[in-house]
């Protein structure tokens, strides 16, 4: 989209206003934005995903050493309170030194604490069931941590039948010249 002021320029600015329930967008470049004087909100900051984990971390707790006690990565030295203060880990060692306090903060964000990707569209059903599988084993910890353990019992029965299933086509697979 080219800017609506000189035509010539990409639109990097937008601006919406609504005045007497009236809608009305204008997009300009941000040259033309700032001859027209709407450069102020050009000049924000710019956002910090560290910030935004920082604060939602500190949203989770009410006071550190309550919660967590003195947590140090044995790695890198980085302490529970620097992550907390930064967003950010110092290791990849991080993420096993922190892993309680990191888990509900994760799954709050992500909605999960497995990272989940895409699957390519030619997915066959041995992927899609091993998945299931990853998923139920998932919801099996879960219901064990609740202490749901007629829960837990059944899921476990039905991954079991699902990996018997599993080895059971993989076998008649190889057996096909």
């Amino acid at each position: 989209m080219l800017c609506q002021i000189c035509g010539k320029n990409p639109a990097t600015v937008h601006f919406t206003e609504i005045h007497d329930n009236k809608m009305s967008e204008i997009h300009v470049c941000e040259k033309c934005a700032e001859e027209k004087g709407l450069h102020a909100s050009v000049k924000k900051p710019k956002f910090d995903i560290a910030d935004l984990l920082a604060g939602m971390v500190d949203g989770m707790t009410s006071t550190e050493e309550e919660r967590v006690g003195h947590v140090q990565c044995p790695r890198c030295g980085l302490p529970y309170s620097g992550f907390k203060e930064t967003g950010r880990l110092g290791c990849a060692e991080c993420y096993t030194a922190f892993q309680f306090q990191l888990r509900p903060l994760l799954r709050r964000i992500h909605g999960d604490t497995r990272h989940k990707g895409k699957r390519p569209t030619g997915d066959g059903e041995g992927v899609s069931r091993s998945r299931q599988i990853q998923r139920m084993h998932d919801e099996l910890q879960r219901a064990v941590e609740r202490e749901e353990f007629e829960r837990a019992a059944s899921l476990r029965d039905e991954i079991r039948r699902l990996e018997a299933e599993s080895r059971s086509e993989r076998a008649a697979a190889e057996k096909k010249p």
